[in-house]
């Protein structure tokens, strides 16, 4: 087995602003694997909530892991051992893609039915970050001219306070009065309790389809009074990691948002989704700044997810990988084994 890494970078097209700050461009690292005459693909996207703050931590801590022997491991080994390890989830998401692409590429099928999951039907939301309601107003018409877009995911708790947010959310209303968007909101956290409690009974009143992450990691006792006579379904994003944070939060919330780099990649994604079921909890998955690549593996599981968020990569300028496509809304994978997706070879790092 031979493992390259190779370093991108990222720019968006619209920076990205939510509660904690702006991103416009980012540098990730691809992992490429090569066994038996076949080439396998995965994806990490750092970020300081993602347990590595740049494309050299995560490539160290892949060395570090790699180091300590994974050939002869099972997929779910090698991501126990990374566990123990400590590696950065984004860092291990990385490894356990590849590791899942070579796995399906060898047994000649596409990921989702290696995995026994359905092509995905649910259509994606498209995200639009904290800006000035006139900004938003622009993009928000930029989207709706893309006449295969089903949903939009607005992102408030903006530091200026719940009377800007509802500027901002004001301006989504109007400007989609007349199509049939779904209107979707994330927080990141950006609300003290009393502001979540009127900001949810506001928006129920203007169609918002459910609330993600109200409240500030760390101040999951705090949903418990949040939960308790909402007017929205209340998902948690931030506050939930890894499966057996489940539990923790099941009889507080409607719903769990997943991300790949956030769990440390496919492993234990499923995981996540068979523990919410058994709560009988919605199920969502998001995405970070990412390209085609990671994007592409994530897709490979919503055919058993509620709802779904996978957009980064039509955000970028350009994507430096080929893989998923908007297809009548929903991001699909495309025909090929594996997840189907690669980095262009244009962007190999020498």
């Amino acid at each position: 087995m031979i493992i390259k890494f190779h370093k991108v970078n990222l720019k968006k097209k619209f920076p990205l602003q939510i509660s904690r700050g702006t991103h416009s461009e980012s540098q990730n690292v691809f992992i490429e694997i090569i066994e038996d005459g076949i080439t396998a693909w995965g994806e990490s996207a750092p970020g300081k909530t993602e347990g590595a703050t740049s494309a050299l931590e995560v490539e160290e801590s892949l060395v570090n892991l790699i180091g300590e022997g994974i050939e002869g491991l099972s997929i779910y080994e090698v991501y126990q051992k990374g566990r123990e390890l400590k590696t950065p989830p984004c860092a291990l998401a990385g490894l356990d893609i590849a590791l899942w692409d070579l796995k399906a590429k060898k047994a000649k099928l596409q990921l989702n039915d290696l995995l026994g999951i359905p092509k995905p039907t649910t259509p994606t939301s498209i995200t639009v970050g904290i800006n000035p309601p006139e900004i938003v107003k622009e993009r928000v018409g930029l989207i709706l001219n893309d006449k295969q877009v089903k949903a939009i995911k607005i992102k408030l708790g903006s530091p200026n306070g719940i009377e800007y947010d509802k500027e901002i959310y004001s301006q989504v209303f109007e400007s989609t009065k007349s199509s049939n968007i779904s209107i979707r909101v994330d927080a990141n956290g950006g609300w003290a309790l009393d502001d979540a409690k009127e900001m949810i009974k506001w928006l129920s009143d203007r169609n918002a389809e459910y609330i993600e992450q109200p409240l500030a990691e760390g101040n999951e006792d705090q949903l418990k009074f949040l939960f308790k006579g909402r007017s929205l379904p209340i998902f948690v994003d931030e506050s939930l990691r890894f499966s057996e944070d489940v539990p923790r939060v099941a009889n507080f919330v409607d719903g769990i948002n997943l991300k790949l780099m956030k769990c440390g990649g496919i492993t234990e994604a499923l995981r996540i989704l068979n523990t919410a079921r058994a709560f009988g909890l919605k199920t969502m998955i998001g995405c970070m700044s990412e390209s085609s690549v990671s994007i592409s593996a994530g897709a490979s599981l919503t055919g058993i997810i509620d709802y779904v968020d996978l957009d980064s990569h039509y955000n970028l300028s350009p994507d430096p990988s080929s893989g998923a496509k908007m297809v009548n809304g929903i991001t699909m994978t495309n025909n090929s084994n594996g997840h189907g997706a690669q980095l262009n070879i244009e962007n190999y790092a020498e």
